[in-house]
């Protein structure tokens, strides 16, 4: 089991890991909405024998503070900047997926000092109007029903048949990470997520960038990471076949691939 410890940033006591050579370049993960630093244990495990790996709990995520909302993106991306002011870190590469591939970018436009690439992985940089609503639906939903009552559908958006029919263990672990998410939490994330708009401005964004992204994703289809790519001068797109939102957990191979190969060509 990771070792995970507790530091204050930005006004809020934040979980993560530290793993990895101390004196390794630096690699930040940041998870999806309703999950945990525990989501990137597949990719951890390939990444610290050369990396020092730095994985967090989202600001109402996981053992991480839950305050009341509404939250932010821009606060979300003050909790990165933060917790890296605490551990005495001064620029990193980031990985983020979906919600952290968000913070991902907004850390690009507000911060990029910080950074040394971005890889954003089954994201999005702006919503139609019509989502609004359903973001709202859904926040609406988690308040009234509470978070296990949503668990099942969430996990159709994320994975496809096949592997849900697989029964592989990492289901239930996922099961869990959404049943166990601070309803504060998942309202202040996803409301920050519903006001997401950074893809006009996606073109100020001069850092060397990575977008992975599952074909069949139905939470942040693949032409959302065709926009981003396209956005991001010299961005570079990997479609992996068959997955669906949370890619690295469904194809561990092709997933670490790809980012392996790109932090490696950023040393």
């Amino acid at each position: 089991m990771t070792e995970t410890k507790m530091i204050s940033a930005n006004g809020i006591s934040i979980r993560y890991s530290d793993e990895g050579p101390k004196g390794a370049p630096i690699v930040v993960m940041s998870h999806s909405l309703s999950a945990e630093l525990a989501m990137w244990d597949p990719q951890a495990d390939v990444l610290e024998s050369d990396f020092r790996v730095i994985r967090y709990d989202t600001r109402g995520h996981g053992g991480t503070e839950a305050p009341v909302g509404p939250y932010s993106l821009e606060m979300l991306a003050d909790d990165a900047v933060g917790l890296l002011d605490a551990l005495g870190l001064d620029k990193v590469h980031w990985v983020g997926l979906s919600m952290g591939g968000m913070i991902g970018q907004t850390l690009g436009l507000c911060a990029p000092e910080r950074l040394l690439s971005l890889t954003l992985a089954d994201t999005s940089a702006g919503y139609p109007a019509a989502a609004s609503a359903m973001w709202s639906d859904r926040i609406k939903a988690a308040r009234e029903n509470g978070m296990a009552a949503g668990v099942e559908g969430t996990m159709e958006r994320w994975f496809s048949q096949g592997f849900m029919a697989s029964g592989a263990p990492v289901l239930d672990d996922v099961r869990r990470m959404i049943a166990s998410t601070p309803v504060e939490g998942y309202c202040g994330c996803g409301g920050a997520i519903s006001k997401l708009a950074v893809e006009p401005r996606l073109g100020e964004i001069k850092l060397p960038t990575l977008v992975i992204c599952g074909e069949d994703d139905q939470a942040t289809p693949l032409s959302m990471a065709e926009t981003i790519r396209d956005g991001i001068p010299g961005a570079k797109l990997v479609v992996l076949p068959v997955a669906r939102h949370l890619a690295n957990l469904e194809d561990v191979d092709g997933f670490n691939a790809a980012m392996t190969n790109f932090l490696n060509a950023q040393k």
